[in-house]
């Protein structure tokens, strides 16, 4: 979604109704071209004033609960270093580049996250790695060093 408002419904009802990312109109231009781009291959991205506004005004939906806790438990560790790298906003490509896999790897790990997660798209699966922590520098994967 390419919106001039940043209001936390409008960030809340987009990002539910499954749209791949949110972006403001007031992004430099070279920067929304790369990110469109990255949209089109697969990735999420969320302006930074939206992923803010998502978190502060909903304080309650940072934290993870115990069933979403149990379902990225059972995430190998090369899925949670791709849920991390999805997160971040990578495509599938980018993500295989960044840790030496192929695009169908990539693809596969990303189909075996969002079933353990019981999540219908990449952005959800970003939403629950960030409310479950795993975006915090102290939670970073070894082997991709992120």
């Amino acid at each position: 979604m390419l919106t001039t408002f940043d209001a936390d419904e409008y960030i809340l009802t987009a990002l539910r109704s499954g749209a791949a990312g949110f972006l403001l109109k007031d992004t430099e231009p070279e920067q929304l071209a790369q990110l469109v781009r990255t949209l089109a291959a697969g990735g999420v991205v969320m302006s930074p004033k939206a992923s803010r506004a998502v978190w502060q005004s909903h304080p309650g939906a940072a934290t993870v609960d115990d069933e979403e806790a149990a379902r990225v438990g059972r995430l190998t560790g090369r899925e949670r270093e791709v849920l991390v790298l999805i997160a971040e906003g990578l495509s599938n490509a980018e993500i295989g580049t960044r840790i030496h896999l192929s695009a169908g790897t990539v693809k596969d790990h990303v189909s075996a996250i969002l079933t353990k997660l019981r999540v219908g798209s990449r952005v959800q699966a970003a939403l629950l790695a960030q409310r479950a922590g795993l975006l915090d520098e102290g939670q970073r994967c070894p082997e991709s060093g992120r």
